[in-house]
This record gives C-alpha cells, sequence and structure tokens, in this order.
C-alpha cells in the first residue's frame, strides 16, 4: 500500500496539502489595478513613542490658498522658527514635489484630486514618525481636504488658511502664472478658470495682504505652542 504522505506526482496537487501563498487577488479601482490581501503590519515602536523620543506632538500643518497667496514662504518661516526650538518637521511644497512624486499629474480636477491623495498619505506617513509636516498647497476643493483630515486622528490635521485676496496674488505673481493664465496658456487655473474653496473655518486664519512673514509665521508656532504641540 503506497504511504498516503507520499509526494505527489508532478503536475497534481496533494489533496492534503494546504496553500501556503494563495494567488493574489485584485480587484479593479479607477487607479488600476489593487491587491486585495494586503493586510497592516503593526510594528514594535509606535506614533507615541516616536513622538516621546522628539518631544514633540506630531501633526499636519496643511497650508491651503491661492497661487501667490503666501503659503511657501510663510510655511518655510515657520519650519526654520520650529528648527530653531530643536523640533523635527518636514516641509512638502506643491511644485517640488510635482518633479518627483507627482510629476505625471496634471492639473485637471481628476489630477489635483488625486495630487492631493498622494500628498495626504505621505503626510499621514511622517505625523506616523512623530514629524510636525508642513505642507504648501493650493488644494482648492474643501472636499479634499476634508479626506487629509480624515487620514489622521482628532487633531492632527491644522488647516492653515492663507487668506489673499485674488488681486494681491496676481499683483505679486511671482512665477508669471496669472499672467499666462490671463492669456489662455494656462488652463484650469485656480482663481481664474477654476474654483477656489475657502476654507469655513481653519484651526489659523492668515490674513496676508498686509502681514509680514515673520509675524504670519509666529501666528503658527504660537498656535502650536498654545495647543501643547511642540511638547510630548
Amino acid at each position: 500500500m503506497a504511504d498516503k504522505h507520499q509526494s505527489a506526482k508532478p503536475g497534481t496537487r496533494n489533496p492534503e496539502h494546504k496553500e501556503q501563498n494563495p494567488e493574489p487577488k485584485e480587484q479593479n479601482t479607477e487607479h488600476g489595478t489593487r491587491n486585495t490581501n494586503i493586510i497592516w503590519h503593526p510594528h514594535t515602536i509606535d506614533k507615541p513613542a516616536r513622538s516621546r523620543l522628539k518631544d514633540q506632538k506630531p501633526c499636519i500643518l496643511w497650508f491651503t490658498g491661492l497661487s501667490g497667496s503666501g503659503k511657501s514662504t510663510i510655511a518655510n518661516a515657520v519650519e526654520s522658527m520650529l528648527w530653531e526650538r530643536g523640533k523635527h518637521t518636514y516641509l512638502l511644497d506643491g511644485d517640488n514635489i510635482r518633479t518627483g512624486l507627482n510629476k505625471g499629474l496634471g492639473f485637471s480636477d481628476e489630477d489635483r484630486v488625486e495630487n492631493l491623495r498622494r500628498i495626504g498619505e505621505v503626510a499621514k506617513l511622517f505625523v506616523d514618525a512623530g514629524t510636525i509636516v508642513l505642507t504648501a498647497f493650493i488644494s482648492p476643493f474643501r472636499s479634499e481636504r476634508q479626506r487629509v483630515r480624515d487620514l489622521v486622528e482628532e487633531g492632527e490635521f491644522i488647516e492653515v488658511f492663507v487668506d489673499t485676496p485674488l488681486e494681491v496674488c496676481e499683483s505679486r505673481d511671482p512665477k508669471g502664472l496669472y499672467k499666462k493664465a490671463r492669456a489662455g496658456e494656462i488652463p484650469d487655473f485656480t482663481g481664474i478658470d477654476s474654483p477656489y474653496e475657502a476654507p469655513e473655518s481653519p484651526e489659523i486664519h492668515i490674513r496676508n495682504d498686509r502681514l509680514p512673514i515673520e509675524e504670519a509665521a509666529a501666528q503658527v508656532v504660537e498656535y502650536l505652542e498654545k495647543k501643547g504641540y511642540l511638547n510630548a
């Protein structure tokens, strides 16, 4: 009598063999095919441990406003102030991200949504690392900003509305983008032929048509200090 544990013949499957590596299941989405056999793997070192090591409470400082409003300039000044205090930060800037991670995306509504989805996921990783991450993006749609807020825990998303009138932004026009948009050279330009949905209740509201950069940045740092973000 043959041993029931004898190896199966080539090309046949042993009925008692349990599949250890099932074929990956896939699901079609608007952005391609997604594997549904992915399971989050917990790590020994977690967000609270990283926060204690850095002596700070991680969060996303989400600077939003029109092109030319001063988002990147203020965010850069805030990061410098936090660095001087010995805080761990990282600044994600719209143009910089589009030269790498998101360089294949355009400025249609669909691409803007995907742009912010990716940024939100990257920012979430920085928060998990215990870092204060600053993001400077026009991010014109309330629903997409809310989607990023929903990625993290309560209190970890701080919306900073850099409120600068369109006429002031256009008069600054540091990159010459408004001039090109008015000439029809740049389609779907926010504020010209694509809408900007201003935040309704941002955590920080900076009116930046006459405010010095240092004062605007100090407003953000004072908020962080008051709310306990600068100590674990």
